[in-house]
């Protein structure tokens, strides 16, 4: 899976960019704010129709115009293909697959990214949501259909919470329409925390080697943390706990207003050597458990996929130590296509440097 070029027409502060991505080590640099991170967010757009920063598609479109574009020419299997995005201030949203309109599934089905950015060096200290998200996106890269999970899920769950918050003022309750609502949560619900349960069972086995190397004497754990699941893995299990949590806490919903049990809530915990590293592990060792992630990401793309997915870097070189920053330079595989974000080329070694094709952006254009 190789990128051959990429094209922004008011695209954030890019009004007209083009750029010819064709080669394996591609190194955009500049000073911040001049528009680096909005080229990997629109290659990382093409491959999830969501943005990593914002839920607005309206902030990617550049002040005073009306739409924005992308378009991006790349081959996948050895064979040509085009991809076409505009989102415009009428929130009209157009895709295109080798010019023909297409549905979102199949459009997310083509290109393949793992992006690594400043912002996940700070997931284990992040909020619930943001490990969740994590999860969510990675999940999605593998499993197209999944997105379609989240949503019907999100959907019915603000539903509830209608029907909760109606009966918080005014005192009536629809009992049938409640159990309606559980069933269908229950069921939804539950494929998303066996897909979560899953995935971070395959992510473990391989982020625990990569972290043991760089670490050298830690071992890595990763557990999903739900509130009424004790260990449960098989589905039906799952969705058995599921409505009988929701039975137990119906009462506490019904006087909060709002859905109080189900993957919303739920969250992922990291383990040292047993100590939780949320709250016990410094900052260099939260900084390793997501490049092992990170780096975890690509290798089950691949081998879900059967091809290499493209490594977005964001300016995360600058945060990591020489010792990190090594290992993640030296892990990347000859055949992953590397976008890489930097202010400039110091980090970078001569010999690293020889074969990376160089872009300097200034104000959204090439310089």
């Amino acid at each position: 899976m190789r990128l051959r070029d990429l094209k922004l027409t008011n695209y954030r502060n890019c009004k007209d960019l083009c750029l010819d991505l064709s080669g394996n080590k591609i190194l955009i640099i500049g000073k911040n704010a001049q528009g680096k991170t909005n080229i990997l967010e629109s290659i990382y757009f093409l491959s999830t129709l969501k943005s990593p920063r914002t839920s607005n598609n309206l902030e990617l479109i550049n002040f005073g115009a009306e739409k924005a574009e992308i378009n991006c020419n790349m081959i996948k299997a050895d064979t040509d293909v085009e991809l076409d995005f505009s989102y415009s201030t009428e929130k009209k949203r157009e895709i295109a697959l080798n010019k023909v309109k297409t549905t979102p599934k199949n459009f997310k089905s083509v290109l393949k990214t793992v992006l690594f950015s400043t912002a996940d060096l700070l997931l284990l200290r992040g909020n619930p949501s943001d490990r969740r998200d994590w999860l969510d996106r990675a999940i999605s890269q593998i499993y197209p259909a999944y997105d379609e999970r989240l949503s019907k899920y999100d959907k019915i769950r603000i539903q509830k919470n209608n029907l909760l918050k109606e009966y918080l003022k005014t005192g009536n309750t629809n009992d049938t329409l409640l159990d309606v609502y559980n069933e269908q949560l229950v069921i939804t619900g539950s494929n998303i925390i066996y897909l979560r349960k899953k995935f971070l069972k395959e992510i473990e086995k391989i982020a625990k080697e990569k972290h043991r190397i760089i670490s050298e004497t830690e071992n890595l754990k990763i557990e999903y943390d739900c509130s009424f699941l004790n260990g449960e893995f098989e589905l039906e299990d799952i969705a058995s706990s599921f409505k009988n949590s929701l039975d137990e806490r119906r009462i506490e919903e019904m006087r909060r207003g709002q859905a109080c049990v189900g993957p919303h809530r739920d969250d992922i915990i990291f383990y040292i050597n047993d100590s939780e590293a949320t709250k016990f592990a410094s900052q260099g060792q939260q900084r390793t458990i997501v490049l092992a992630l990170k780096l975890s990401e690509l290798d089950i793309i691949t081998s879900k996929t059967g091809d290499e997915p493209v490594l977005l870097l964001d300016d995360v070189l600058a945060e990591l130590d020489d010792i990190r920053q090594n290992y993640l330079l030296k892990s990347i595989n000859e055949n992953t296509q590397t976008i890489i974000t930097s202010v400039d080329t110091v980090l970078f070694e001569d010999e690293f440097l020889k074969d990376v094709k160089i872009y300097k952006i200034e104000a959204g254009k090439v310089i």
